[in-house]
């Protein structure tokens, strides 16, 4: 895991992401003149041993692009974390930086772009770059049983990934919906995917995502998990 780390941090191949992730890092933002930014692309973070593998769409210019760990130092790392504390995924409630002390249990969290995207917008090509980063952290995570999906880009990149390993997708091809579920069991191993409303401030400060939402999606994956043990 920490040679797939160093991959993902030493990344060059999206042009158009690294000139705008080196942009934000040399501006920054007011807030946060006193910070020296990440600028790079964000590795995965968490339990290497996880049966929960939290799938999102990609750094925030102004969050993990410039703390350098995923849903890091902003909004929809509030969301998140405070949600996976509550339902003891995660030793604290927040996370604002790298050296802060956050620690997960049982869950590992990465994106389906690793870099930022101008307009939190990843191009089909961008994503398709860093394809092989989950196809390595889904043969790293051996103990996974739960693919939590964060939006639609997640989803079908999470159905992509499942597909490329072998597991038989129901057709028609299964749609995104908050709550949905998808059985992706390969060989002898049970994995199913969920699906949830991105953590977005978009989703969270208007109300479409709840965090009484998104604990019962949590609560469903620890059920899951429990089950497959």
């Amino acid at each position: 895991m920490e040679l797939l780390h160093a991959a993902v941090v030493s990344c060059e191949r999206c042009e158009r992401l690294r000139t705008y992730c080196g942009e934000v890092a040399r501006e920054k933002r007011k807030a946060f003149r006193e910070w020296e930014y990440w600028g790079r692309p964000v590795p995965g973070f968490g339990d290497a041993g996880a049966r929960l593998w939290i799938i999102g769409l990609a750094p925030a210019a102004h969050g993990a692009n410039r703390t350098g760990r995923i849903f890091t130092g902003d909004n929809s790392g509030n969301f998140l974390y405070a949600a996976l504390y509550r339902t003891g995924f995660a030793n604290q409630p927040t996370a604002t930086s790298r050296e802060d002390g956050l620690a997960l249990t049982d869950c590992y969290i990465s994106a389906t772009a690793r870099c930022a995207p101008p307009e939190n917008k990843p191009t089909p090509e961008e994503i398709g770059q860093c394809a092989d980063y989950l196809d390595a952290e889904w043969g790293l995570l051996g103990r996974k049983r739960v693919i939590l999906a964060l939006g639609k880009i997640a989803w079908e990149a999470a159905l992509a990934l499942a597909g490329r390993q072998g597991c038989a997708i129901a057709r028609p091809r299964p749609g995104f919906g908050h709550e949905a579920e998808v059985d992706l069991t390969t060989g002898s191993a049970g994995v199913r995917l969920l699906g949830s409303y991105h953590v977005s401030q978009q989703n969270t400060f208007t109300g479409k995502l709840t965090a009484g939402m998104f604990d019962a999606v949590l609560a469903r994956a620890k059920a899951l998990m429990g089950a497959e043990q």
